[in-house]
């Protein structure tokens, strides 16, 4: 949502430095944000980390995972000038002391500015030190300025709505709901933001967006990875918590939304809150009727075994950690009354494909109907990754003497208009740079969203199921998901 826009001088405050997320993520994405010309020309990454490392050891390892993961090609003269923007900070999360040597460096830098500059945290840390690094920074003023310093949070936000709403009001005692950006990495892809431009920008589409003319909505996130080495995290999480809390209902709220009256952050976010609260609470006694869930086991992925969940590092020999979940939605509002949406992931599937399928009813008579002929649904499907396009599927006559009816597609695809396309991470950060909220979650959003799902994830940790494991590595998930679209005789497409 950025725009070309002046940046003041900023430090960037990466808690984490040395983990995962940012060697693979946080420094590709400002490295190339830095080459395009996006980033402030005052600007300073401070990298925490625990190790005693030295500044030219830190940035060695930064230029090497860059090599791996940054999209732009390294060259050294584009990494002289980045590197030199880069230090590297021993700290401790837990020790004051820490935080007030923190809190002098800063200063340090505004002098270098001439200014107080923008400070921007970012917290690439696990979910359990959100408190403590959030009252640390309290106790020693390191964000007093609520009109220049955000703090970055990643998912998961809390483990249900109690947790979610206690951590909000935490956050709430050292930051302003301004300042916090609440980061969902799927909300900065590509063709998710381009659901905005696709329904609002085109008058052909947004009179056909209702329950009037859309049989079914369906999204589908599927990845062939298994938990890999996140086994530890993922048997306290599940497909529940991990995708369909946040992902998935991000989506279907861009998806569902009314029609903002601007493009203003608060605008569009109050409107995502409006879908949140009109999807129907599934009753306790209705979760099996409406959501499903599986586990894989052994199987085959492109001509290579696979092993189970149950068998991956750090799983517990009986775990009922679901892999794979599917849930029917209902809205209760005008536009989408009794239109199904179906969504879906999955641990170890088929492929990799994420996607959302708006599948359009029939006409109720058709000019075709009594030949011979069987005419294909009517369907938009947007592809989010691997592939990034938009698809029409719609019927057409075959070329001959006769009239031969067959589907076609129109496809847009946005790597043949832009090959080179930012990584989700580089839009959001340059956003949080900016101070554009519009692609975060507010408070609200959050805690809804687990009001959402409060009921299904009470009835699966409170109920073992004896079926588990339920698919295998290589399939699209257990058959009940089937039967979940196939009573109101859709399938997944």
């Amino acid at each position: 949502m950025n725009e070309n826009k002046v940046l003041k001088p900023t430090t960037i405050i990466i808690f984490g430095a040395t983990g995962d997320l940012a060697k693979r993520k946080l420094f590709p994405a400002f490295y190339n944000l830095y080459i395009d010309g996006r980033m402030p020309k005052g600007f300073n990454i401070l990298a925490l980390g625990r190790a005693d490392n030295t500044n030219e050891y830190f940035k060695n390892y930064i230029k090497k995972n860059l090599e791996n993961f940054s999209r732009k090609k390294i060259t050294s003269e584009d990494w002289a000038g980045f590197q030199a923007h880069i230090t590297y900070f021993q700290h401790q999360l837990d020790e004051e002391s820490s935080y007030k040597n923190l809190h002098q460096k800063l200063e340090d830098f505004d002098t270098v500015y001439g200014t107080r500059g923008n400070r921007l945290f970012y917290l690439s840390i696990g979910p359990d030190f959100v408190s403590i690094i959030s009252n640390h920074i309290k106790n020693t003023a390191l964000a007093s300025d609520a009109k220049k310093d955000r703090i970055i949070i990643e998912k998961p936000f809390g483990h249900d709505k109690q947790s979610a709403i206690e951590l909000n009001s935490l956050l709430a005692e050292t930051f302003e709901e301004e300042q916090i950006y609440r980061i969902d990495h799927y909300l900065g892809k590509e063709t998710v933001q381009n659901i905005l431009a696709f329904r609002f920008g085109n008058s052909i589409f947004e009179p056909l967006w209702d329950r009037k003319h859309i049989e079914s909505v369906q999204i589908t996130v599927a990845e062939e990875v298994g938990v890999e080495t996140r086994g530890a995290f993922y048997e306290k999480t599940g497909a529940l918590k991990d995708m369909i809390q946040n992902h998935l209902l991000q989506i279907l709220c861009m998806v569902a939304m009314e029609p903002p009256a601007s493009l203003e952050s608060g605008e569009i976010r109050d409107r995502k809150v409006d879908v949140l609260k009109s999807i129907r609470r599934i009753s306790a006694d209705q979760v099996d009727h409406y959501a499903v869930r599986g586990q894989y086991g052994k199987g085959n992925i492109n001509g290579v075994e696979a092993k189970g969940y149950r068998q991956e590092d750090g799983i517990a020999s009986d775990s009922n950690t679901e892999t794979f979940a599917a849930v029917k939605f209902y809205l209760d509002n005008e536009r989408w009354q009794d239109v199904p949406f179906y969504v879906r992931t999955g641990k170890k599937m088929k492929e990799k494909h994420s996607y959302i399928t708006i599948q359009f009813k029939p006409l109720p008579h058709s000019t075709f109907s009594e030949s011979s002929q069987l005419l294909s649904a009517n369907r938009l499907i947007i592809n989010i990754q691997p592939l990034m396009d938009i698809r029409l599927q719609f019927m057409a006559k075959k070329p001959g003497l006769s009239l031969v009816l067959k589907p076609v597609e129109m496809i847009f695809d946005n790597f043949a208009c832009q090959e080179d396309t930012p990584e989700a991470y580089e839009t959001l950060l340059l956003d949080a740079l900016i101070g554009d909220l519009t692609l975060f979650m507010r408070s609200d959003q959050v805690e809804e969203a687990w009001d959402v799902v409060k009921t299904i994830q009470e009835a699966w940790e409170d109920n073992k199921d004896s079926s588990f494991p339920n698919y295998e590595a290589g399939s699209w998930g257990p058959k009940e998901s089937i039967a979940l679209v196939e009573r109101q005789g859709n399938t997944w497409v």
